[in-house]
């Protein structure tokens, strides 16, 4: 894939990977949308990155989602790239009744936002010239953490989905990629902390993205980066490690 010259929608962009991502697409010159709940965070990016766009979404809601696209494709009409990035990590303990509505919500941002703005914005990508979907899924969905079931199930139905998706557009110009992260220093996971200003622990996420950004301008469809590629080729085997 180009990374030059592009028009490229993020979600979650205003922290962590998705942050990092607004950031490096921009520096590079394409037309960055950075979408997010949190205004102050979107406005401040706006100041640090002159010329980026930003839209305030909150991914989890459909109608938000259905009112996003059409605002994106009225206003963007060159958008060529979608980055699937928010998402949600939560602790369910399945021994006893779970919180549905943290469940529903952890589902919700994490699977079916992703399918349904991808629904609608793929459309428009098929038009495009080097148009791509790309969505970030986590070295967890090939080798689940116990503590976290429901995070690590839609990051594997993710993995699947890609793979369907990419093979539905296989006659299409669109090229679709999963990136999946290792555990990576960002503040994923802080609604689950004490203490919020705690990070989530991992590999920089400079590291990550450096190996990230070199998938994707050498066309690595499914990329799982650092510790991530031992779990897509253990698999099973690594269910004992990670849970011990």
């Amino acid at each position: 894939m180009n990374t030059t010259g592009n028009t490229i929608l993020i979600t979650g962009a205003t922290s962590g990977i998705g942050y990092a991502f607004a950031a490096e697409f921009h520096n590079r010159g394409n037309r960055v949308i950075a979408v997010g709940r949190r205004c102050d965070r979107l406005d401040a990016m706006k100041r640090e990155f002159p010329g980026m766009a930003t839209e305030v979404c909150d991914i989890a809601d459909a109608a938000q989602r259905v009112d996003l696209a059409a605002r994106v494709i009225s206003t963007y009409p060159e958008l060529n790239v979608v980055i699937n990035n928010a998402g949600i990590q939560l602790v369910t303990d399945l021994t006893k009744p779970v919180d549905l509505a943290a469940v529903m919500s952890e589902i919700e941002t994490n699977l079916t936002a992703p399918i349904h703005l991808g629904s609608l914005l793929v459309p428009h990508l098929a038009g495009r010239a080097h148009a791509a979907l790309i969505n970030i899924s986590s070295g967890l969905a090939f080798v689940p953490i116990a503590f976290m079931p429901v995070y690590c199930a839609t990051k594997a139905a993710l993995h699947s989905l890609t793979m369907s998706w990419r093979y539905q557009l296989r006659n299409t110009g669109v090229k679709v990629f999963e990136i999946a992260p290792p555990s990576t220093d960002t503040e994923l996971g802080y609604q689950r902390r004490t203490d919020k200003k705690e990070s989530h622990g991992g590999i920089p996420v400079a590291e990550f993205l450096a190996e990230a950004m070199e998938a994707i301008a050498g066309d690595e469809l499914e990329a799982p980066i650092g510790q991530s590629k031992h779990l897509r080729e253990k698999g099973a085997a690594m269910f004992p490690f990670m849970n011990k």
